[in-house]
């Protein structure tokens, strides 16, 4: 009982700190002005570091049985309005749907990275099923709560056939589809009609890919659920790419 009620006081505390940081959010200059540039019929692009990319696949390759996910951080940035993700967070393989969760990363993630001047700007999913290729609800859930502070929010999705391929074909394009939100507040697959598109800023990105998986350095990945199981654990992941 008193377990219980612990866990409750914990959710209401950090749920109402959630709900106050998000309340005193408001969308920058340069987001407003990335909305006109959007009406005006302009191709949003979004650029992902090598780190962050390769921190999100080794996150889903090593629990391979079951669905992860987690959070994109960056700004906009130059004048062609370049959505920059410089930074990820892998959050849960376990606990992937549960709100309390949820509530403590967003809130420890959102003040780590204001002071760093980067702020939540989409999300990534990778299913448990190999053969599945649809965002699902827990997806979109959380993509549409990003969305609501971050209107051009991006929803990576793992794609299992391109990882698998990867060895193989050499391709230097990501193992992940873009989906960005319509205006009808539906997630449409990016590029399809020749759009949105993602890039991985590093061309080499792929190649570094491969040898971090060939020696396993999967393994080393931290997210929130290691986390919260024991704190020494850094969700931060400081010597991932040492």
């Amino acid at each position: 009982f008193l377990l219980t009620s612990l866990l409750i006081a914990v959710r209401l505390y950090f749920g109402c700190k959630l709900r106050l940081l998000l309340s005193q959010l408001s969308l920058p200059a340069d987001f407003r002005e990335i909305s006109q540039f959007r009406l005006m019929g302009g191709d949003l692009r979004f650029e992902i570091s090598q780190n962050a990319y390769i921190k999100l696949v080794l996150h889903a390759l090593k629990h391979r049985s079951s669905a992860v996910n987690g959070v994109l951080l960056g700004r906009i940035s130059g004048p062609n309005d370049v959505i920059e993700i410089s930074d990820s967070v892998p959050l849960f393989h376990s606990s992937i749907g549960l709100l309390p969760q949820l509530e403590i990363s967003l809130l420890l993630i959102e003040e780590y990275y204001a002071a760093k001047g980067l702020n939540i700007v989409g999300y990534f999913h990778a299913n448990e099923r190999f053969d599945d290729y649809e965002v699902g609800g827990v997806a979109k859930n959380i993509g549409d709560h990003i969305s609501r502070f971050f209107p051009h929010a991006a929803l990576l999705l793992l794609d299992h056939r391109k990882l698998e391929a990867l060895p193989k074909r050499k391709d230097r394009s990501p193992v992940m589809e873009l989906y960005t939100k319509e205006t009808s507040k539906n997630w449409k697959l990016a590029g399809s009609d020749g759009s949105s598109q993602l890039m991985i800023k590093e061309p080499s990105a792929n190649v570094v890919l491969l040898d971090f998986i060939s020696s396993e350095k999967w393994q080393d990945v931290v997210d929130f659920d290691d986390h919260l199981d024991d704190i020494s654990k850094d969700w931060l992941n400081p010597d991932l790419f040492k």
